[in-house]
């Protein structure tokens, strides 16, 4: 397989949906070949399901669609075992978390309860129910979209549980270019239910283990470990990065340098998937006057490369 022009037409049949946001979709395809659990963010009405539903198409994988409520329970999620009298057995039924993507729509609508339910799916790629352990199939992705939290009905999301997301993403408002595109275009619900898969499922672990064998050098893990250093020393977040968030970083880039043609990760790789993976899990210090994006891309113009 050729990584390379595979990615090109991935890339390609996203943009003809997701009009005028590029970088969007090259996070989310870089993210997705990382192995990692992406979530988006925005208002409503700006292609967030519409991305999730074009990814999962794309790549090829059997799909399913949650609508997160306030009333939607954990075994809503992962299913329940239900008594058949002509077997005298309880006979687990499976939920709609047994599919390789799980497009978790306005996830932040759902009580912290059920939200918790992803937890050990998104980390350990399995549920229990009832002592049993059960098994997600491979590969399994979380596609998460979220509403901003200053609108109705909306809970914040656990940090435990934004620490499982390898990155978040937001759309935004299209220019005004996109804006006639979609306006004087096709229904997008329409043309994602005609996307082809491009992907089977062994060429995606085969680009997977693409990403895995891109080179990381010393001098671009020392650098990474200088960003990590500066989330920690106070001055610009409350809370540092964990190891675990390192890892993932270092995934992400990997990524991303493949994306971009490339079987090495530089520097430019780090910072351009940067606010994109790490902002999510960290809050500014109260007297910065910035979003945690803002506060990023501020940190990364203050720590100085080797």
């Amino acid at each position: 397989m050729d990584a390379q022009r595979k990615i090109k037409s991935i890339l390609d049949q996203l943009n003809t949906v997701m009009v005028g946001k590029a970088p969007q979709v090259q996070d989310s395809v870089a993210c997705l070949l990382a192995g990692g659990h992406l979530l988006i963010e925005d208002v409503p009405g700006v292609g967030k399901t519409t991305l999730a539903h074009a990814l999962a198409r794309t790549f090829g994988l059997r799909f399913s669609r949650v609508q997160f409520t306030a009333d939607l329970m954990p075994s809503d999620l992962t299913g329940v075992s239900i008594y058949e009298r002509a077997k005298e057995v309880f006979v687990f039924h499976r939920g709609p978390v047994f599919a390789q993507v799980l497009l978790a729509d306005e996830i932040n609508r759902a009580s912290p309860k059920t939200q918790s339910a992803l937890l050990e799916a998104m980390e350990e790629k399995q549920v229990t129910v009832e002592g049993e352990t059960y098994a997600l199939p491979a590969p399994f992705f979380v596609i998460a979209t979220q509403n901003p939290l200053d609108q109705l009905g909306t809970y914040a999301l656990p940090e435990s549980q934004l620490d499982r997301f390898l990155m978040r993403v937001s759309i935004g408002y299209p220019d005004r270019v996109a804006e006639r595109a979609l306006l004087a275009g096709h229904d997008r619900r329409d043309m994602v239910e005609q996307l082809p898969a491009l992907l089977t499922t062994e060429e995606l672990g085969q680009l997977q283990q693409a990403v895995q064998q891109v080179h990381v050098a010393e001098p671009l893990l020392d650098y990474v470990q200088d960003l990590l250093d500066a989330t920690r020393n106070g001055r610009w977040f409350v809370q540092g990065l964990s190891p675990r968030a390192g890892i993932a970083l270092v995934r992400a880039a990997r990524a991303q340098a493949l994306l971009a043609g490339r079987d090495y990760v530089a520097p430019d790789d780090v910072q351009a998937i940067l606010p994109q993976c790490i902002a999510h899990r960290l809050v500014p210090v109260g007297h910065a006057g910035r979003s945690a994006v803002e506060q990023v891309r501020a940190m990364i113009d203050a720590v100085a490369l080797a």
